[in-house]
C-alpha cells in the first residue's frame, strides 16, 4: 500500500514538473532545426548540385522568414486573450463601474435620495456589458483560439518530431466529432460529481476530472499528429492517470481561482498554448500504472451509443433511398404508339 502511494506521488510530481518546465522550452523552439532537415546524411555533391542546394536553401530561408514563428503565434494568442478579452473585463469592473458608482453617489446625495439606485443600476450595467461585449467576444475567442492552438501545436510538432501523419478527411471528421462529444460529456460528468453531498470528496474527484481533461486537451494535438486513435489516447490517460493528473494540475488550479467563468476562460486561453508545448516536449510514461482509473468509461459508452445510433439511422436512410431509386428504375415505362 505504501509503495502504491509513493508511486502515485512520484507520478504526480513527474507530470507537474513536465508541465511547468516544458513551458520554458517554447522560447527555444524557433532556434531549433526541424528534424526532417537534421536527419539527412551529408553526401559529396557536384558543383551543379551545390548550386541547386544553395538555391533551395535560399528558398527555404525566405519561406521560414515569411512564416510566423512559434513564439510569435504564442505572443499573438496571449495579446488577444489577455490584452483584449481579459483587460476589457478588468477595465470595466475596476475603472468604469467605480466611476459610475462615484457619479451616482454624488447625484443621489445632492438629490437627497437613497443609494438604492446603484443596486439595480450596477446589475443592469453588468448584464448589458456581458451580453453585448463579453459573450460575443468570448464566442469569437473560442473560434479563433481553436485555429491558433492547432497552428501552435503543428508548428511545435514539426520543429521537434517532423511531419505529422495526416489521416483521411472522413477519419479526421469522425475522430474530431467523437472527441468533442466525449470531452463535453466528461466535463458534464465532472460538474455532476462536484455536487456530491460528501464535503471535500466531490471537489477532489471533480478536480481529478478537470486535470485529466486538461491533460487530454494538451496531449491530443501530439497524439493525433502521431496517428493515434481516440480510444488509444484515452487508454494512455487512464493507464497513467497519476502522471496526467499531475500534468493538468497547474492549469486546473490557476483557472479555478477567478470567480467569473469569462475570466477563467481568458486565463485558460493565455496559458494553454504553453501547455501544448509542454505536452509536445514531455516524455510520458510508457509502462502502465499499477491500476488504471476508468473515469472515461461512462462517457465512452454514451458516446459510442450516440454514434452507433446516428450511423445506423444514416445507413437506414441510405438503404431506403437506394431501394426507392432501384424500384423506380425497374418500373417499365409506358410507350406511346
Amino acid at each position: 500500500m505504501s509503495d502504491t502511494f509513493q508511486n502515485i506521488i512520484s507520478n504526480l510530481v513527474w507530470g507537474f514538473r513536465d508541465s511547468i518546465l516544458g513551458m520554458f522550452k517554447a522560447f527555444k523552439l524557433d532556434s531549433e532545426i526541424p528534424t526532417e532537415h537534421s536527419s539527412r546524411t551529408v553526401e559529396p555533391m557536384t558543383a551543379l548540385a551545390k548550386r541547386r542546394a544553395e538555391k533551395s536553401k535560399h528558398k527555404d530561408t525566405v519561406k521560414e522568414s515569411s512564416e510566423p514563428k512559434v513564439t510569435q503565434r504564442i505572443a499573438l494568442c496571449c495579446a488577444w486573450n489577455g490584452g483584449v478579452c481579459l483587460m476589457s473585463i478588468f477595465i470595466f469592473n475596476y475603472c468604469v463601474l467605480p466611476i459610475i458608482f462615484w457619479v451616482t453617489e454624488i447625484v443621489s446625495a445632492r438629490a437627497g435620495s437613497s443609494n438604492t439606485v446603484w443596486s439595480w443600476l450596477s446589475v443592469l450595467l453588468s448584464a448589458t456589458f456581458d451580453a453585448l461585449w463579453i459573450l460575443p467576444l468570448f464566442v469569437l475567442s473560442k473560434i479563433v483560439n481553436c485555429f491558433w492552438f492547432q497552428d501552435i501545436a503543428d508548428a511545435a510538432y514539426l520543429k521537434t518530431r517532423g511531419k505529422p501523419q495526416l489521416p483521411s478527411i472522413s477519419r479526421f471528421i469522425a475522430d474530431m466529432s467523437f472527441s468533442l462529444l466525449l470531452q463535453a460529456l466528461f466535463l458534464i460528468q465532472a460538474m455532476l460529481i462536484k455536487l456530491l453531498p460528501i464535503w471535500g470528496i466531490g471537489h477532489l474527484i471533480s478536480l481529478v476530472h478537470i486535470c485529466l481533461l486538461y491533460a487530454l486537451y494538451a496531449f491530443e494535438y501530439k497524439w493525433f499528429n502521431m496517428g493515434l486513435e481516440v480510444h488509444t489516447r484515452l487508454a494512455h490517460i487512464e493507464t497513467n492517470w497519476a502522471y496526467f493528473c499531475g500534468f493538468g494540475l497547474p492549469l486546473a488550479v490557476v483557472t479555478s481561482l477567478p470567480s467569473s467563468n469569462f475570466q477563467s476562460g481568458c486565463i485558460f486561453s493565455i496559458i494553454f498554448p504553453l501547455v501544448i508545448i509542454s505536452a509536445n516536449e514531455a516524455v510520458e510514461p510508457t509502462e502502465p500504472f499499477e491500476f488504471p482509473l476508468k473515469l472515461f468509461a461512462p462517457v465512452v459508452s454514451i458516446s459510442n451509443s450516440i454514434f452507433h445510433r446516428s450511423v445506423s439511422k444514416r445507413t437506414r436512410n441510405v438503404s431506403s433511398s437506394s431501394s426507392r431509386s432501384s424500384s423506380t428504375s425497374s418500373t417499365p415505362q409506358k410507350t406511346r404508339h
